[in-house]
């Protein structure tokens, strides 16, 4: 279960020795700084030994510092403001090469999601999405870009598939009114994460569809009511998320769900090409 990690410290903070409580001071003050530095840089900001940074957190109930720092970074992932994001992202890369440290990190989220996304959730939401009789696809904010390029990308295989217009607010619920058994709905959301999707996937739970989650950690809002779970990397890229992982772990599905359906996409995308070409569409012009 997700811990509050500030509520912790601030709880136990009489039984901290000092120099543990200099460190858990600076958390406290500094949590959005230290989610990014080792223990020997906090312990240096803090006048303790690596050491002690190292046995206080796992005083705290982590198996080591790696895991702090993993929970730490979810936390100010989830309530930083995009101010504070922006702040702590121009911390982190400093007066660098902000193309090669941007890109670079890109290339990790993708890199982290390969090796760690489960084989078998991604085979059966490809199993959902080929059975399903209606999908409808949600995303907000950010994601709102990723769930219009899913939508897009589905549409050219099936005729079932509906985008649900989030820029609606109370009209969001109308539209998911038919929903229910043999339905699959395609959230999407990472951090700060929308409340709009969180109870779209709780109104298609209780009309019995099932739900299909891509976002960024088990621990994810969206992730409890879904009967597949996709985890994609993505890490702070100022005040918004890189969504590079997700984005490519869409690409995968639609490449996965075209090849069950072969033949069927052959023949739409040949009579797609025929009405570009008569409605003139596309500049072919190569010149």
């Amino acid at each position: 279960m997700k811990r509050d990690i500030l509520r912790t410290i601030e709880e136990n903070m009489d039984g901290f020795s000092k120099g543990q409580r200099q460190i858990a001071r600076y958390l406290l003050a500094h949590y959005d700084k230290a989610a990014y530095m080792t223990a020997a840089k906090l312990g240096s900001e803090v006048s303790v030994s690596e050491s002690t940074v190292v046995r206080f957190v796992m005083e705290l109930g982590y198996a080591g510092y790696p895991e702090f720092q993993k929970a730490l970074q979810e936390l100010i992932r989830t309530k930083l403001t995009s101010f504070q994001r922006m702040e702590v992202t121009n911390h982190l890369i400093g007066d660098g090469d902000v193309l090669e440290k941007v890109l670079n990190t890109n290339v990790d989220n993708i890199r982290h999601t390969l090796e760690s996304i489960s084989r078998t959730a991604f085979r059966d939401a490809v199993d959902a999405l080929v059975k399903a009789k209606n999908i409808y696809i949600i995303g907000v904010r950010s994601s709102a870009m990723l769930a219009n390029f899913f939508s897009y990308s589905l549409q050219m295989i099936f005729d079932n598939v509906r985008l649900i217009d989030t820029t609606a607010g109370s009209e969001l619920f109308q539209q998911m009114m038919a929903i229910g058994e043999g339905d699959v709905l395609f959230a999407i959301s990472f951090p700060r994460y929308s409340k709009r999707v969180i109870k779209a996937v709780e109104f298609a739970r209780r009309a019995g569809a099932d739900v299909v989650a891509l976002t960024d950690s088990p621990e994810s809002p969206i992730a409890p009511s879904a009967q597949q779970v996709l985890i994609a990397q993505s890490d702070m890229a100022s005040y918004v998320d890189s969504l590079v992982a997700p984005l490519s772990l869409l690409n995968a599905i639609i490449v996965a769900v075209s090849r069950t359906r072969e033949d069927e996409v052959r023949e739409r995308l040949q009579k797609l090409e025929h009405i570009w070409d008569e409605y003139d569409v596309y500049d072919k012009n190569q010149g």
